[in-house]
């Protein structure tokens, strides 16, 4: 599915009105990832298209849309939200709906994040926004910002404008992580050796992120 627009795409977790409504003003494309077009639905908007194996999408959800706009994928290797981010074809994605209920949802979207790089993708969650970083990112934010950087495997780089400085540091899982991070100067450099290095900003920078990234 080509589009030429950023996309919104909406996982079946809880998602507020408000947040759904910010997205589709940035990224106007709605795509749902299968029971995703239920929450769509009931916050009154129609997806585009519905990718996933169908399991958690309803009769009624299904009765309303149209067959054109079913992606039905049935192998069982991956999750609804690669499922979906695998047939998107846009210059960037904005998923939400994604985590918040489960646990184990939530660990699947980042490794979602880690092994879909094309189309890049931010993630929003309740408080936060999380995505991949590029091998090198700019980003304007405002002094005290919280940010936080955790690996996902084996990875170094360095950085400007962050408090501490990860230059020199071997971050790796159950090694060393950079949690709780916070903004030194108005505009942030961080280059990372390679893809594989989570950025969790909170979510009212999803506009900043989305000029670094888009």
């Amino acid at each position: 599915m080509k589009y030429d627009t950023l996309v919104t795409l909406l996982g079946g977790g809880q998602v507020s009105r408000s947040d759904l409504d910010l997205s589709l003003s940035l990224a106007p494309a709605l795509v749902a990832a299968d029971g995703g077009a239920d929450r769509a639905l009931t916050l009154g908007h129609f997806p585009e298209a519905v990718v996933g194996d169908f399991d958690s999408l309803s009769a009624a959800a299904r009765a309303k849309i149209p067959d054109r706009a079913l992606h039905h994928v049935t192998e069982q290797e991956s999750t609804d939200f690669e499922k979906a981010l695998g047939h998107i074809d846009a210059p960037g994605v904005i998923a939400l709906g994604m985590t918040g209920r489960r646990t184990d949802h939530e660990l699947a979207a980042w490794h979602t994040l880690l092994r879909c790089r094309v189309p890049a993708c931010i993630v929003v969650a309740e408080e936060d926004i999380v995505f991949l970083c590029p091998p090198e990112l700019r980003l304007d934010l405002p002094v005290g910002t919280r940010l936080s950087l955790f690996p996902m495997a084996p990875v170094t780089g360095r950085s400007e404008g962050l408090h501490w400085p990860i230059d020199g540091i071997a971050f790796a899982p159950g090694r060393a992580i950079g949690t709780s991070n916070r903004v030194s100067s108005p505009e942030v450099l961080i280059t990372v050796d390679q893809a594989a290095m989570l950025v969790i900003l909170p979510k009212q920078q999803l506009s900043a992120a989305l000029s670094a990234l888009f």
